[in-house]
């Protein structure tokens, strides 16, 4: 994964929006909602892959706003 993706996770009690790769989140939340809402558009913004995690650390969702290329070649 580049650098360019992001990620909301748990981290104890509140929910973290953090750059893949960095040590330190960008901001972290009471609610994972919160979490979400604030950086969805950042993603989607940059281009890069949002992820979603839920408390047990498994992935509920991850959306790729890449290229926007939404007719790839076919083959």
């Amino acid at each position: 994964m580049g650098a360019n993706n992001y990620n909301v996770s748990p981290d104890g009690d509140k929910w973290k929006f953090q750059r893949e790769g960095s040590s330190k989140p960008i901001k972290k939340f009471d609610t994972q909602k919160d979490a979400i809402d604030f950086g969805r558009p950042i993603a989607r913004n940059q281009k890069a892959e949002f992820t979603i995690r839920g408390r047990g650390g498994q992935i509920r969702a991850r959306d790729s706003y890449g290229s926007g290329d939404n007719f790839p070649p076919r083959g």
